[in-house]
């Protein structure tokens, strides 16, 4: 025992102390302590409370196990004993359930604390009651094994109640001390919320309340629910068995002593309980039994009164018991009668049996149904206002876009800007050609492409706005082949990638590959407008999305930089991140801390080695903010933020040299915003609150608030004031990157398919539901998520670039809206919602991806290339506003089956009633608008000419 208390005690404070490295070298180690803090207060609270409360009732209960009452029972209560027969039932129940509860907490444990550091929004765990019993036997089905574990609790507890019930005791305290302790971020905001200055309509709460305070009650419900719950049994057990009844086979009752004892403990049980069935109570605000989201009708004429009910009832019993515990059981028998605590509990059953199950049902059919629309019509409203809050959809600017169909060549003209940013090179074909012609060595990889825009300066100081896709080449070390994935190339060799690629995304080189403007390892600029406005710097990638196994620089082997034209490259890390191993009781630390014994024993370290670890962005991120939900889809960056920020020493962006950063959305959420339709995500509460920005060659971590409004990320601020920077802190060369997030987009376009509708009636009859139109993409139907375009809004007088995503009627394929989210300058956030006419036919892309598909010469076409070892893929369908009109352009890739190589083949423009497919952009636009002047291999299908012949 002392041998594991050592381990656990060496383990624990190397834990401590590598951590406590490693956020200060990322300036972060006041965040960490007051993590550790709030984790050490809370389990420790946990710990004692349970271990002195349940210890001191097992004490209590060895000391009156043997009462005389019990040993020389009196006649009546000798007539009143059980036999074997139901002794050994009732005794194997008890140990049962005490063996359920804390194989029940013990999973509990086990499994929060492993996910806490990836878990934004810890899930509350739910008190051991009917539903969870439930589940565990369903789990106990599914997982036999686990029969095994229950089985030993079980006979120990019967075969030895006193010490089995201690050993018990310790295990389920050290369980709910790691439970928590790891609801570290429920509890620190819930000390000192941000209000709302919002109430909700059914119990007048500030939503303040819900979203910090409410977690963290139903959490102290759960420890108390199932410290009683255990205690109860175990004492009880403790009393049933003590001496030897179950080989004596007689059971002569319990001493008075006894009783009260019993009585206390199970008045704090139903004490709890009444707790619960008054939480409960808010719990109808996220009910899913009406026709929307939250209490509906019957929530709240019904289970409301019920749930209050059984609460005020709960309580009685609990003053009963209170009052037998004070004034004893025998000696005021004739005025505290049994009677009086069996009808209690008649009437809770009854009222729970009946007002739980029966009356909501008959209410729903009888009441509702009947009349449904005018029942839940206020509840309806409360619904749509809650959830558009909720998802920020509330402030988003609503406009009619009427198609005329009078673009012209002039018009094109007027929009150059937007017409040369049109996006024809899709992210999946762009990053098969890279790792073809761009991934120079085995052990490189690229791993996403983003899309972004950068202005290009040219030689008579003009500039212009170009979106491009950008992908980083990063080391993957798991390429290497078997026989080089030695310990020293994985940790002190292969340490980072090198650089990245930028390509245009409107044009294509000779034959159809990707036009760089940045390429290769030496990061050759494809023009002189490109070198001027495109800073290389430090192209080195330390810190990026596959950077997932720790690395030491500063060591005697040198690291390899990038692949020369007759041999390699080597360098030596001269950033500012990383942990020193200088020392020797530092390796000792770290060796024991990632498990890598090898560190004690090589010889290559020196003075200078330090320790890079966690350089994988996405889980950098996260260790240091848990609290915040990240974007799946980090972007590379490529700016000189020290120009602009180099008189602010405070900000942690300021390493000379350095270039490459990452941008990271963050998001607060929340499960817990009343009436408010998650709609299939884990939370329903978001904002796009945090922008974070990484050092893809130092690794230091920076958090800006984007959105001061939101109360979550200000109730954070308050807490970690040093961590959360104002927006305007942030470098402009990367202000001048942000984006609108696809993720939240999508969240809120998805949403948006159902709550656009704001007239109640309109929503209860589903009149006017929305979708998101497919497409084709390589073959194969596709949901069309938002994307990126540089173009001019209607009424606006400039381009900017904007995240666009078109919606079509839920049963039909023509465009009914599209949604545009601005990212620039002080527009960055707002949101325009663009309507079309529903009494006018709009193309959707899916009817433009028919009409392409049908198109004989297309058609024919593409089978030809299909036949010929090739395969013919058709990209992105974009539809792109200019003006009052509507643009669909489709790109059209070839790969050859043996050599995946994609070149752009062709561009498919429709207007109108007209489809052109030509070599490139400006010959389809050409072959649409001005067909006279259009090459032989374009294929021009016009339809109003067609039917006019």
């Amino acid at each position: 025992m002392i041998a594991i208390a050592l381990f656990l005690s060496v383990d624990i404070l190397t834990y401590f102390a590598a951590e406590g490295l490693w956020f200060r070298s990322v300036n972060y180690l006041d965040v960490f302590w007051l993590r550790l803090r709030t984790q050490v207060v809370l389990g420790t609270m946990t710990f004692l409370g349970s271990l002195l409360f349940a210890g001191l009732n097992l004490w209590r209960a060895r000391q009156l196990s043997f009462d005389d009452y019990c040993i020389v029972p009196s006649a009546e209560n000798r007539r009143r004993g059980i036999g074997l027969g139901r002794l050994l039932p009732l005794a194997m129940g008890l140990a049962l359930l005490l063996s359920v509860s804390l194989l029940y907490h013990g999973q509990l444990a086990l499994t929060r604390w492993h996910s806490i550091a990836a878990d934004p929004l810890p899930t509350l765990p739910l008190w051991l009651n009917v539903d969870t019993g439930w589940r565990i036997i369903q789990q106990l089905m599914a997982q036999p094994w686990q029969l095994g574990p229950l089985m030993v609790i079980m006979l120990g507890v019967m075969i030895y109640p006193g010490v089995g019930s201690a050993i018990a005791t310790l295990l389920l305290s050290l369980s709910f001390s790691l439970v928590l302790s790891s609801k570290w971020s429920r509890v620190l905001p819930a000390l000192n919320p941000t209000s709302f200055e919002q109430s909700d309509p059914l119990f007048n709460n500030d939503i303040s309340f819900y979203i910090f305070r409410l977690p963290v009650l139903e959490l102290a419900e759960f420890w108390l629910s199932g410290l009683f719950l255990f205690t109860l049994v175990a004492v009880a057990l403790i009393y049933l068995l003590a001496g030897k009844r179950l080989s004596q086979g007689r059971f002569l009752g319990f001493s008075a002593r006894q009783q009260r004892h019993l009585y206390i403990l199970t008045g704090l049980l139903l004490l709890t309980t009444s707790i619960n069935h008054w939480l409960n109570r808010y719990e109808l605000l996220y009910s899913r039994q009406g026709v929307t989201y939250g209490a509906s009708y019957t929530d709240v004429m019904v289970d409301l009164p019920v749930q209050t009910a059984l609460s005020i009832i709960t309580l009685s019993l609990v003053v009963i018991a209170f009052s037998r515990y004070l004034f004893g059981f025998a000696k005021h028998r004739s005025r505290l009668r049994v009677p009086s605590f069996a009808i209690l509990i008649a009437t809770y059953l009854t009222v729970a049996l009946l007002g739980e199950t029966l009356a909501p049902w008959l209410v729903q059919r009888l009441v509702v149904q009947p009349n449904e629309f005018q029942r839940e019509r206020p509840y309806i409203e409360r619904s749509i206002a809650f959830t558009r809050d909720a998802f920020n959809l509330t402030d988003i600017q609503e406009e009619s876009f009427n198609p005329q169909n009078n673009l012209t060549v002039e018009k094109l003209n007027n929009n150059d800007l937007t017409v040369r940013n049109i996006r024809v090179w899709d992210t999946r074909p762009l990053l098969e050609s890279n790792r073809q012609l761009q991934q120079i060595r085995l052990y490189y990889e690229f791993f996403d492409a983003d899309v972004d825009r950068y202005t290009l300066t040219k030689s008579d100081g003009t500039t212009e706005r170009r979106q491009v896709l950008i992908s980083a080449r990063e080391l993957n070390y798991e390429q290497l082949e078997d026989t080089a994935q030695t310990w020293v190339n994985r940790h002190l060799s292969y340490t980072h990638g090198y650089g990245f690629t930028m390509s245009p995304v409107n044009t294509a080189a000779i034959g159809g590959l990707p036009d760089y403007f940045i390429k290769d390892i030496a990061h050759v600029p494809s023009n002189e407008d490109v070198a001027r406005s495109i800073p290389i710097g430090q192209p080195r990638i330390y810190f990026g999305e596959l950077t997932n196994n720790y690395v030491m620089t500063g060591t005697r082997v040198p690291e390899l930089d990038y692949p020369g034209e007759n041999d390699n490259v080597y360098t030596t890390y001269a950033g500012t991140g990383g942990i020193s191993l200088g020392a020797w009781w530092q390796r000792l630390l770290y060796s024991k801390h990632l498990s890598d014994w090898q560190m004690l024993f090589t010889n290559d370290f020196t003075a200078d080695t330090k320790l890079l670890f966690r350089r994988n962005i996405q889980e950098r991120v996260k260790e240091i903010a848990p609290f915040l939900q990240f974007d799946g889809d980090p972007y590379l960056v490529v700016a000189d933020a020290n120009a602009q920020a180099a008189s602010d020493t405070s900000n942690p962006i300021d390493p000379e040299g350095s270039y490459l950063y990452w941008i990271i959305d963050a998001y607060t959420t929340s499960d817990r915003y009343p009436y408010s339709d998650p709609g299939g995500q884990p939370f329903n509460y978001i904002r796009n609150s945090i922008k974070v920005v990484v050092d893809a060659f130092n690794g230091s971590v920076s958090f800006y608030v984007a959105d001061a409004t939101d109360p979550i990320i200000q109730t954070w601020a308050e807490l970690f004031p040093k961590m959360l920077q104002p927006l305007e802190s942030m470098p402009p060369a990367l202000v001048a990157h942000i984006r609108y997030p696809e993720d939240y987009s999508l969240v809120q376009s998805n949403q948006l398919l159902v709550y656009h509708m704001t007239n109640p009636r309109i929503f209860y009859n589903r009149e006017d539901t929305w979708r998101a139109p497919n497409e084709i993409y390589a073959n194969e139907s596709q949901v069309v998520e938002p994307y990126y375009l540089i173009m001019k809004l209607p009424k606006e007088a400039e381009e900017e670039f904007v995240l666009l995503r078109p919606f079509t009627p839920s049963q039909r394929n023509n465009l009914i809206a599209w949604l545009a989210s601005r990212s620039d300058g002080n527009q960055y956030g707002r949101m325009l919602l663009y309507r079309f006419p529903k009494q006018e036919l709009v193309y959707g892309p899916e009817q433009i991806e028919a009409r392409i598909n049908q198109d004989p010469e297309i058609s024919q076409r593409i089978s030809l290339w299909n036949t010929q070892g090739s395969r013919a893929n058709q990209g992105n369908l974009l539809v792109i506003p200019i003006e009052e009109s509507l643009l669909y352009v489709e790109p059209l890739y070839l790969e050859a089956e043996q050599n995946r190589l994609p070149i752009l083949a062709r561009v498919i423009v429709a207007y109108q009633n007209r489809i052109a497919m030509a070599e490139t952009l400006e010959q389809s636009l050409q072959a649409i608008f001005n067909p006279q002047r259009s090459g032989g291999s374009t294929i021009l299908r016009d339809l109003n000419a067609e039917l006019l012949n």
